[in-house]
């Protein structure tokens, strides 16, 4: 663990020597205004990262958490990208000075004299040693300059496209199983809403009336609720009291909720009028509603208990499945379940992200199929860390069910 910590560190501050290098030593001079501006930023900013990254910060009242956590993980996000471009711009940086070159070797070509003046041609100079730096600055100007254009309105895209909120998703899953009554039911999924000093109430009372205009039958709010304690948090959530759903609104854990007191945070949704499913399940016309605990509540003895919430029921019945992490999807398949709602992934949320997922996670976004079951996995509502989302904009699906039958 001390090495890989080590390890992590060492990435970290070579990167950003890199990027110091890059963007300020090579396209200001030395003791300039410029340098030590850009020198300090790249001190403080990943300072504030290293703080935004730790959830309540010692000392620091939660209300002012987010003068550290903005700027610390927007930098976060833009440090991603600046990196990711100016490793592009390596490519790019000698064929610019290679152009410069040539373009400078033309400019002291020797002048030929006109015939008949009898006078020799001009030799052409060698470029003097500061035309030489002027052209490196020049193209690291333009390099570094791109690239953080690139990275800053990248980041400024992805964070305006997640305040807005999540995208409405309309998806229609096929149950063999499914009577014909419950065919067109419909199951508005939610996860990874992230409450935090980021993502207050008010991102909470936008999600919540987001779900409501669909006029779903069923609401699933599939874990990773909060990133903070209820002393901090009880009030962001409030707004979840006002889901409305013909069947009630359900709920599992994430993995987030266990490291901030799960137990009390199930309480607290219980009291807001949701149901959690805590490796539990409940009948509902035309098919049963299983949840189980995310698999991070292992540590704690309180781990997903497949047997438990699925065990002694009716096989011909349809089944769905509330599981945070998609990678519970073999023991859902083992337990004849019909169909998987999972989230955790954030599809990926800040590209490319969605190819380290895709490592590690069976699915990363959308509908697959696994034997006889079918999994679907929410890019979520919000976001963990940087409130950035680039290739993965956020969503709330509505999962319509059809009946096999119909």
């Amino acid at each position: 663990m001390i090495v890989l910590f080590l390890l992590i560190a060492a990435v970290f501050v070579g990167l950003h020597w890199y990027v110091w290098r890059r963007l300020v030593r090579d396209t200001t001079a030395r003791g300039s205004a410029p340098r030590r501006i850009g020198t300090v930023a790249l001190v403080v900013l990943p300072g504030l990262t290293l703080l935004a990254v730790r959830d309540d910060l010692p000392g620091i009242p939660f209300r002012l958490e987010g003068v550290v956590d903005w700027p610390g993980f927007l930098w976060l996000a833009v440090f991603l990208y600046v990196v990711l471009a100016l490793v592009a711009g390596e490519a790019v940086r000698p064929l610019l000075l290679r152009a410069l070159a040539r373009r400078d070797v033309k400019r002291a070509e020797p002048v030929t004299a006109p015939p008949g003046t009898g006078a020799a041609p001009a030799p052409a100079d060698d470029v003097p040693a500061p035309a030489l730096l002027a052209r490196r600055v020049f193209v690291s100007r333009v390099v570094g300059g791109s690239a953080a254009a690139v990275a800053l309105g990248t980041v400024g895209y992805g964070t305006a496209g997640l305040l807005r909120g999540p995208q409405i998703k309309r998806l229609t899953v096929p149950l063999a199983k499914l009577p014909r009554g419950a065919h067109g039911f419909r199951i508005a999924v939610v996860s990874d809403i992230h409450l935090s000093p980021l993502l207050g109430r008010d991102f909470a009372q936008h999600v919540v009336d987001t779900i409501n205009s669909t006029q779903p039958d069923l609401i699933a709010v599939v874990g990773d609720l909060v990133d903070g304690s209820v002393e901090n948090l009880s009030t962001a959530v409030a707004p979840l009291a006002q889901l409305r759903a013909r069947h009630g609104s359900y709920f599992v854990t994430g993995n987030h909720e266990y490291f901030h007191d799960a137990r009390r945070w199930v309480g607290v949704v219980r009291d807001l009028g949701l149901h959690p499913l805590e490796n539990a399940r409940t009948e509902l016309p035309g098919f049963d509603l299983a949840g189980v605990n995310d698999v991070r509540g292992e540590s704690e003895g309180q781990g997903p208990d497949f047997a438990r919430a699925l065990g002694d029921r009716d096989p011909a019945r349809a089944s769905v499945l509330l599981a945070h992490q998609p990678i519970v999807i073999d023991e859902a398949v083992r337990h004849g379940v019909d169909l998987q709602l999972s989230g955790h992934t954030h599809g990926g949320q800040l590209w490319p992200g969605n190819l380290l997922f895709g490592l590690t996670n069976p699915t990363v976004a959308g509908l697959d199929r696994y034997g006889d079951t079918q999994l679907y996995v929410s890019r979520g509502a919000g976001a963990w860390g940087p409130p950035v989302r680039v290739g993965a904009p956020s969503d709330i699906t509505v999962v319509e069910l059809a009946s096999g039958q119909a």
